[in-house]
This record gives structure tokens, sequence and C-alpha cells, in this order.
């Protein structure tokens, strides 16, 4: 039977979580998809939650556990690696299973019986939009559910911190008209979309390194960008890296194999790669790399900037008005100014931290805006 969880966080986030699961497979089962989850429960949702919460705050041989745990049933794992004993699913038991699935992409499997739930194996392979909760850090845990093609970064439902509670919100509902036109322009993360989006796993690849960095997402066939960059730029790409636009030149029967698929997140890395050295990468819209290690420079005859306006795609969330300064550090001065300067271009910035901000141009506030998505990232 299951125990009474004791961390409130899960209660209060599980019935939401519950629908998001309901809402979302039932939109693939209409749109006709296969090899779907199972909805997961409200109480099993509360329940791994609050397992893996305290298994978080345990230590095993001096470490803090890192798991990734899925909910399914073994015959919709694709080669699973089965216990000859199911274990309960124990803070305990996690901590104590955690060093044999550090590396990404092995989930710890769990599935439940009534009300009594266990662990039974491992897997790398899991079916569309199945429930997956991460344990990131001490105390740090998040909800995520794979994607319905099956291919890129999972995507974020609810991040919980101790007592904090953030819920995504993936329609960036509360925002007004100026705000939301501004955000189409960014490359967002779409829940139900059968399209690999380049620029969230370029920003996952950023994160990945903990250095920090700025990628400049210009115009395929403009130069204006070259009056914010200082000249002769350090590190010039030529002929540009188009290993990517090409992969993208292909049909679409053909993205969806394999091979396509690591030879898309092989270019990802060597741009992410990239990001790593000082200075800001510089890639077309079109993900040509057209150089690294560039330095921004306020354009002539511009003005320093002064203002900008900052959301964060989470439920109950307001826009505020700061400036650039407060936003970050000098990565994130320098990305606000170059997109001041050059309306038609987005800066993408990581910090060391591992937060994750978007700079777009608002047109209707005719100011810049700084959209923080690390809570999409983790």
């Amino acid at each position: 039977m299951l125990s009474e969880p004791s961390y409130l966080a899960a209660r209060m986030v599980a019935s939401t979580i519950e629908s998001h699961f309901a809402m979302h497979l039932s939109a693939a089962r209409q749109m006709g998809k296969t090899n779907l989850a199972d909805e997961p429960p409200v109480h099993i949702i509360e329940a791994v939650i609050d397992a893996a919460f305290w298994a978080s705050l345990q230590r095993e041989e001096g470490h803090s556990p890192k798991i990734s745990i899925a909910l399914l049933r073994p015959e919709q794992a694709d080669r699973p690696l089965l216990f000859g004993r199911k274990l309960r699913l124990t803070p305990h038991n996690l901590n104590k299973l955690s060093p044999a699935v550090e590396n990404p992409g092995i989930h710890l499997a769990v599935w439940n019986e009534g009300d009594d739930v266990y662990i039974w194996g491992t897997t790398h392979g899991i079916p569309h939009i199945c429930f997956v909760l991460e344990v990131i850090e001490p105390g740090l845990v998040v909800i995520k559910h794979s994607r319905i093609d099956g291919f890129g970064k999972f995507v974020n439902i609810a991040i919980l911190k101790g007592d904090k509670i953030k819920i995504v919100d993936e329609n960036n509902s509360g925002m007004g008209p100026d705000l939301l036109i501004s955000l189409l322009g960014m490359p967002l993360p779409s829940y139900l979309s059968n399209s690999v989006n380049v620029w969230v796993e370029l920003a996952a690849s950023m994160r990945s390194h903990h250095r920090g960095g700025i990628v400049l997402v210009v115009p395929n066939d403009s130069d204006k960008w070259r009056k914010s960059i200082v000249q002769p730029i350090s590190y010039p790409v030529e002929p540009p890296y188009t290993a990517i636009t090409e992969l993208f030149d292909q049909d679409a029967d053909q993205r969806n194999s394999l091979e396509w698929q690591e030879r898309l997140m092989q270019g990802v890395d060597i741009i992410g790669g990239f990001t790593a050295v000082d200075g800001a990468t510089i890639v077309t819209q079109n993900h040509q790399l057209l150089a690294f290690g560039a330095k921004i420079a306020r354009a002539e005859n511009s003005v320093p900037i002064e203002e900008i306006v900052v959301t964060e795609p989470i439920i109950e969330s307001t826009a505020c008005r700061m400036h650039p300064a407060q936003n970050g550090g000098t990565r994130h001065l320098a990305a606000a100014q170059f997109v001041h300067d050059q309306h038609d271009a987005i800066a993408l910035v990581a910090s060391q931290d591992g937060n994750f901000t978007i700079f777009a141009w608002n047109q209707g506030l005719n100011m810049v805006h700084a959209h923080r998505i690390d809570v999409l990232l983790l």
C-alpha cells in the first residue's frame, strides 16, 4: 500500500499534472498517434514525486542522487532491463539505485498495481508523452514528458524546488498581445510538434558546458548585424558551417531516420561547443554558423539601452520592466544592446548558473523583450 505522502508540494501539483497528461494524450489520440503512454492517475503522480523528493535529500556514498524515473508498463518499454523481483518505490530504494542510472537517457522504470507502486527495471525507450520525473539536485525535481515524435528534448511541465512550485505556461496565457507578437519570432518548444526545434536543442547544449555563452541569430541575407560587432571578427567561419541547413533541406521522410537525428544532434553539439569560447557565436536563421568568439559593440549612432520587458513562461507570472543590468551580467547587457540595435535579430544567452534568456525586439512596446526559459530546459 502507498504510504501517506509527506511532501506538500506533491499533493498541491499532482492534479494539475494529471490534467495535463489527460489533455495532451487525448489530443495525440485524436491526431491518430500511436505508441502513447497511459494516463498517470493523480495518487500515483503524488507518490512518485514524494518518493523522488525525499530521495533527492539523501546521499549514496557521499554523492547526491541524480535520477530519471519513467512511469510505464514493462510491455511499453523498448528492450528494457527487468529486475528479478520488483522493488517498492521508496526514497531508500531510489537512492540505492541512483548510481546505475546517472547517464543521460536511462530511466528507472516504475509502474503500479492498484495502490502498490514498484520499480521493475530500467529502460532507454519509452512511449510518447510518457510521465518522466528527474531529480536534478537535492530538493529540485522536474516533471516532464517525452515528445510526441520521440525525438528531442523532453517537454517540462512543472519544476518543484523545496516548497516552490513553478508550472510551465505552455500557452503564455496572461500576456498582452504586444508580448505575444514578439514571442512569435522566438524559438519556443511546442508540446505536440512533429519537428525538432533546433534552437531549443542548441540551448540545452549551451547549458551543458556550464561556461555560459551567447548565440546571435541573424537574418539569412543581411550583413547589417556586422555594425554591432567589433571588426575584424576573431574567428570567422569561412565558408559558413552548413551541416544543419543541409539536413533540413532533405525530404521530410528522411528526417524520421535515426541517422538524420544523430547527424542533427552532432551538428547542434558542434555549434554548442563553440559557444563556450569567449564572445558571441553568430548563426543565421537557417542555422548556418558564420563566426564565433565575436565581440558585441554598440552600433554607431545608437544609444545605450535603458529598459527591457522581462517575462517567464510560468503560470501566474507577470511581465515586468527593468534596466537590462538588473536582468543578468555582462552577457545579458550585451545581448540586450545587440537586439536593441538589430531589431531583426534574436539573442540566446546562457549563464554559468544555468539560467537561459531569449532576447527579441517587441514591436508593439518598442523595446527589447527578454524571455527567461530556463524552466523549459532543466
